[in-house]
C-alpha cells in the first residue's frame, strides 16, 4: 500500500517572510517548493518591508554599509553561479517593494491561488531583467498577466484596506522578531536567512517530541495556506 500524505492538520507550517527587493529572499523563493515537497510542510508566503525592521534594529541595507555591501554583491553572484540561478543585480538597487507588497495582498484577497505565482513573477522580473519594483503601474501590468484588469489592480492595491493590511502584517512580523529577509517561522521556530534553510529542514523533519534539544517546540498559527 502507498503511504498516505499527512492531513493539513498534521503538516508543519512554514511562514516565509520576505522583502521583494532582497536577493537572499529571491534565492529562498526558488527553494520553497522543494522544501515543502521534502518536508510535507505548508508554506505561507508573506511579503513585508525591511525599512521599518531596519529602523527598529538601528541598521541599514547591506549595500549601504562599507565592506558589507561589496561582500554581499559578491556573495549573491556566487550563490547564483553555484546553484545556476538566473540573477542580475537590479539597477537601481535596492528599490522600494511597497507597490509589489500591496499588490500581493490585493491579489491574495481576489484569488488566493494566484498570489504566490505573482510573487514568483515579481522576483523573476526584478532579478533577471529591468523591472521597476517601486512603480505601481509597472506592478499592475504584471498583475494583468494573471488575469486581472490593470486599472482595477492598480486602484485596488492602493485602497485603504490593502494599505492597512500590508502595514499591519509588516508590524506583526517585526513584533514576532523578524528583522531581516528572508525570515522564517517553522512551526513557530524562527530562522533568519537563506543559508538557514537546511537547518530549518532538519527542524521540520525532527519529531516534535525530540525538538527540545533545539530549545523550541511546535507552535500553531491561525494562518491558512496560500
Amino acid at each position: 500500500m502507498q503511504p498516505h500524505a499527512p492531513s493539513s492538520a498534521d503538516r508543519s507550517l512554514v511562514e516565509f517572510w520576505f522583502d521583494f527587493s532582497s536577493p537572499y529572499a529571491y534565492f529562498a523563493s526558488l527553494e520553497m517548493d522543494g522544501l515543502a515537497e521534502r518536508t510535507c510542510a505548508v508554506v505561507i508566503w508573506r511579503p513585508f518591508l525591511l525599512g521599518p525592521a531596519f529602523k527598529t534594529t538601528g541598521t541599514q541595507a547591506l549595500t549601504s554599509l562599507p565592506l558589507k555591501g561589496d561582500y554581499a554583491r559578491h556573495d549573491w553572484r556566487r550563490i547564483a553561479r553555484l546553484h545556476s540561478y538566473p540573477f542580475e543585480v537590479p539597477t537601481p538597487f535596492p528599490q522600494s517593494a511597497l507597490a509589489a507588497t500591496r499588490m500581493y495582498y490585493w491579489i491574495e484577497q481576489q484569488d488566493a491561488a494566484k498570489a504566490v505565482p505573482f510573487a514568483r513573477a515579481v522576483f523573476e522580473r526584478y532579478f533577471t531583467r529591468p523591472f521597476d519594483l517601486s512603480d505601481a503601474s509597472t506592478v499592475s501590468q504584471l498583475a494583468a498577466e494573471f488575469g486581472f484588469e490593470m486599472n482595477e489592480a492598480f486602484f485596488g492595491s492602493q485602497s485603504p484596506e490593502i494599505k492597512e493590511r500590508a502595514k499591519a502584517l509588516g508590524a506583526e512580523a517585526i513584533a514576532r522578531g523578524a528583522f531581516g529577509a528572508p525570515f522564517f517561522f517553522a512551526d513557530g521556530e524562527p530562522f533568519w536567512g537563506w543559508d538557514r534553510i537546511p537547518m530549518m529542514e532538519r527542524w521540520l523533519t525532527t519529531e516534535n517530541e525530540n525538538r527540545s534539544f533545539w530549545g523550541g517546540g511546535r507552535q500553531t498559527s491561525d494562518e491558512g495556506e496560500t
